[in-house]
């Protein structure tokens, strides 16, 4: 019996860890009188472990996530501005169908109320930039455009939207100007083209929100333009009303005059009097026919937005 015992004991020994003796329950409550004894089992120690390794690809994953992956509005606006740093003559050098084109991407950028739809600083910063391309002030368009990012920042859904929008149809207008230099006016539409996407989809849950608006028509001729409403089509048509009621009464007193009335020197000037009088006959009576047509397309055209509107 006593053989067995000191068998166990010789198996037993080397287990023991002399050289790091553990302190005593006793001990560690004297140094410390909060220390409440536990025992730490090597199932607890693997179950820290496991839950270790299940946090790390969780935050790879949320690192992932498509909302990380977006661009950042700040650094778009600063490649917008970026994209207008060029020689202080640039925009004046362009060709005269490249100018109204910038002319165009100005108007669409300030036109209507600005000022109500993005604030009042946004706003005039927008109308001043607008202005600046249309005098092609490409130095106050840089320095101005570098205003942008510091205001985006401060701006509610439905400016945001309403900036977006105008961005995007500035940026097709430079998108239409084509290669021109070293592509300088294709990184502009770039740059206002992503930043005005980014600003719509940021703003996607004050479009479901917002009523939709009526789409603005423009008359233009050359580098007129007009905005059409519905007050503007009817007065067209009360113009055209009268202008025919004229046109009718000038071809009515031209034919109320006989030929036989009609006395010249010789054949050939009575000749030439009577395909004037034809001539003038078919003017001022084609004048009357599209007058007719041009009233009844006006009015039309007037209810037309005079619904929408509603």
């Amino acid at each position: 019996m006593s053989s067995c015992s000191s068998s166990s004991f010789s198996l037993l020994k080397p287990l023991t860890f002399p050289s790091t003796p553990c302190p005593s329950p006793a001990l560690l409550f004297h140094n410390n009188p909060n220390y409440i004894p536990f025992k730490t089992t090597s199932n607890h120690s693997k179950t820290l472990h496991l839950s270790k390794r299940l946090t790390i690809p969780f935050a790879l994953t949320e690192s992932d996530s498509p909302k990380s992956l977006q661009p950042d509005l700040q650094t778009l606006l600063l490649q917008l501005a970026d994209s207008f740093d060029l020689p202080s003559d640039y925009f004046s050098q362009l060709p005269n169908d490249l100018r109204l084109d910038l002319n165009d991407a100005a108007f669409d950028l300030s036109n209507g109320p600005v000022i109500d739809e993005c604030g009042m600083e946004l706003g005039e910063t927008l109308l001043n930039l607008s202005r600046a391309w249309e005098s092609a002030d490409t130095s106050t368009s840089y320095a101005l455009a570098s205003k942008l990012p510091l205001l985006a920042n401060s701006l509610t859904d439905s400016a945001k939207l309403a900036f977006g929008r105008r961005l995007v149809a500035a940026g097709r207008r430079f998108q239409a100007m084509g290669q021109y230099g070293q592509g300088e006016l294709q990184k502009i539409a770039k740059a206002v083209n992503a930043a005005g996407k980014l600003l719509s989809a940021s703003s996607i849950s004050a479009t479901t929100e917002e009523q939709p608006k009526t789409e603005t028509r423009m008359f233009k001729f050359g580098e007129l333009q007009v905005e059409v409403t519905s007050e503007k089509a009817n007065i067209g048509a009360a113009i055209g009303f009268v202008f025919g009621i004229l046109s009718w009464q000038i071809a009515q007193g031209i034919q109320s005059i006989p030929e036989s009335s009609l006395e010249y020197a010789n054949d050939n000037a009575l000749l030439l009097a009577k395909s004037l009088r034809g001539a003038l006959l078919a003017v001022f009576y084609s004048s009357t026919i599209l007058s007719v047509f041009t009233t009844i397309g006006l009015l039309l055209l007037g209810r037309q937005l005079k619904s929408e509107g509603k």
